[in-house]
């Protein structure tokens, strides 16, 4: 996950000046007028966005009163300046503007992820508020266990190693106490927010986000519903088989063998991704592969050479290694002498080459794969850092997250022979079980990756109503991931609460999108590093042609819309999941043949 520091204002309204015609009250608005509009407050933005990032910084890493207090008026500054912006920019509706300039007007509109009414500093301090102490909810959240109070880290450890089915149901229902003191909170900054988003010309909050894709929100809606079609047999088969391997381990009476998987044994805290359960149900009679996290333990790795690591993979594609201040600034590790925010992040803070992650690492498979993806948003930060602060995004939220995952995605055999992880006579081959793996991951997540916005969507546009926010989590979680809560759930549980990203307000869909763009980048990276075998042994590690030309795509920022980003790079115009298709198409033909005779769906 990254944090969109470098474009994080707040400033005096007073210093974003009214046009000449405007201030006269007598011309209508220019282009020349509009030009002067932007540069004032693309100004701003830069001015402040340092102020405002270190602030962040220092309320995630040290989650005390004062710095709750310095983060909740950043954000009700930030909120009173963009929603000013983001008014402002209607003066100009109609005007025939060049290319570029409409571009960042349009930007500048759809820059906030929660607007608030502009004229109601009341409810502008409010959504502040409430979206400060959500976070810290969520932040210094525990539950006790055998007498120890847990973090969400050590909770989600016991998720991932234990098989004790009742020991997975208490730590899965006690990290869900956090959240029900969230709920009164939230449907509060829903309120806000519609307004604010109405008063922008947005039907609600959630239209308002999927307007951020340079298509009609509908349109993208039926996209999304596109591409999830084109995936779901490739979901429902894996689905089918682990539930199959669940019901040998835990019994039919714990598992039924033709309904939902309970979300409590899968591995994750939030059944989302599925690989701490590979040892369950890794294929019989086949190659088990490698344990990475063995591999780094025998290895003797630290997070901080994990870290290391994972910047050289960046380093060996030709981009400048990191500054010696990442190293400094960084979190790592977890400290024992405060709550932080463990959430890995990749950060900006200044808009420049103050480049950090926040992470909480530990030395597990898992965690590699993570720094892989958090540096991939440091080193794209860093790619578009010249541009203007408008541009200083991707023209897709699903980039972002797709930039880091393409590269995790050459972990193979043969990048970990490379790296020494792995010895030189090792197999290179990539078999059944190791795409099992990816899997695990990459496949189970897709529809929790599409449900969580589907939620929220339907709580903006009203469809949800407090009174139904919980059961309709459970009944999207079921609709799409044949997954269910484990026990009954009260109607103000507030499951949803529970996951990082509801009440710190980051929209989802970025996660999907970003499941099938990494797998179109990466296809046509190892198109052009000349690839000719199984798509899923391929490693871009060491290719400097490759690097090159992801530079380019990376260096444009949000300057071009996503579309013509992504042709550049693949030649393709249109999001396409034939390429995650295609890399486990030998691993469909497996659980097809190991499904024959079940009864799959739920």
């Amino acid at each position: 996950m990254k944090r969109f520091l470098s474009v994080l204002p707040a400033l005096s309204l007073a210093l974003i000046p009214l046009s000449a015609a405007q201030a006269e009250g007598e011309k209508a608005v220019t282009v020349e007028d509009a030009k002067a509009f932007i540069e004032s407050s693309e100004k701003a933005i830069q001015e402040i966005g340092e102020e405002a990032g270190r602030i962040a910084w220092v309320n995630a890493n040290f989650i005390t009163y004062d710095t709750n207090w310095l983060n909740a008026l950043m954000s009700e500054r930030t909120t009173k300046l963009y929603v000013s912006l983001a008014n402002q920019t209607k003066q100009f509706d109609g005007l025939d503007l060049p290319p570029d300039l409409a571009r960042k007007m349009k930007l500048l509109k759809l820059n906030l992820t929660l607007p608030a009414p502009e004229y109601d500093p009341a409810k502008i301090k409010k959504l502040a508020q409430i979206n400060t102490e959500m976070e810290t909810l969520y932040g210094t959240g525990k539950y006790e266990i055998d007498g120890e109070e847990l973090s969400l880290s050590k909770l989600s450890r016991i998720m991932a190693t234990s098989r004790d089915y009742d020991k997975l149901l208490e730590v899965w229902k006690g990290w869900r106490t956090v959240s029900p003191p969230m709920k009164d909170m939230y449907t509060e900054m829903v309120g806000i927010a519609n307004q604010g988003s109405q008063e922008l010309g947005f039907k609600d909050t959630g239209s308002m986000w999927r307007s951020k894709y340079d298509m009609d929100p509908d349109d993208f809606r039926q996209d999304v519903d596109r591409l999830w079609g084109e995936v779901k047999p490739l979901y429902d088969s894996l689905h089918c088989y682990v539930r199959g391997k669940l019901v040998d381990h835990y019994g039919a009476d714990k598992v039924p063998a033709d309904g939902p998987i309970p979300a409590h044994l899968l591995g994750n805290m939030w059944a989302q991704s599925w690989g701490n359960i590979y040892p369950l149900v890794a294929a019989d009679g086949d190659d088990q592969g490698y344990d990475l996290t063995t591999l780094l333990e025998e290895q003797n790795y630290t997070p901080l050479k994990m870290v290391q690591t994972a910047e050289g993979f960046f380093t060996s594609l030709g981009f400048d290694p990191l500054p010696e201040t990442f190293y400094e600034r960084s979190l790592i590790t977890e400290p024992r002498d405060r709550d932080v925010q463990c959430h890995a992040s990749a950060w900006n803070v200044d808009g420049k080459d103050d480049l950090r992650i926040k992470m909480c690492t530990e030395v597990t498979g898992e965690d590699f794969n993570t720094v892989h993806h958090e540096l991939g948003h440091n080193f794209y930060q860093r790619a578009y850092n010249h541009q203007s602060p408008m541009y200083q995004d991707d023209p897709n939220d699903g980039f972002h997250e797709a930039i880091g995952d393409m590269v995790s995605l050459s972990i193979t055999p043969k990048y970990l022979k490379q790296i020494g992880l792995l010895p030189l006579d090792a197999s290179e081959e990539v078999n059944t079980n190791i795409l099992m793996a990816q899997a695990l991951d990459k496949i189970a997540f897709l529809p929790f990756g599409l449900l969580v916005d589907q939620w929220r969507w339907k709580v903006f546009n009203g469809e949800l109503t407090p009174e139904a926010y919980n059961d309709g989590w459970w009944e999207l979680r079921e609709k799409y991931q044949g997954v269910a809560a484990p026990v009954e759930r009260a109607a103000d549980a507030f499951d949803p609460g529970a996951k990082y990203h509801i009440p710190n307000n980051v929209p989802y869909t970025r996660y999907f999108l970003a499941h099938i763009f990494q797998f179109q980048f990466y296809r046509e990276a190892c198109r052009i590093a000349g690839w000719e075998g199984p798509l899923a042994a391929c490693s871009i590690y060491g290719n400097k042609e490759v690097g090159k030309k992801f530079n380019a795509m990376l260096e444009t920022g949000s300057a071009l819309p996503w579309q013509d980003s992504l042709e550049a790079f693949t030649g393709s115009r249109e999001a396409d999941a034939t390429a995650i298709l295609e890399y486990f198409a030998p691993l469909k033909a497996y659980l097809d043949e190991q499904n024959k005779g079940k009864s799959c769906g739920w």
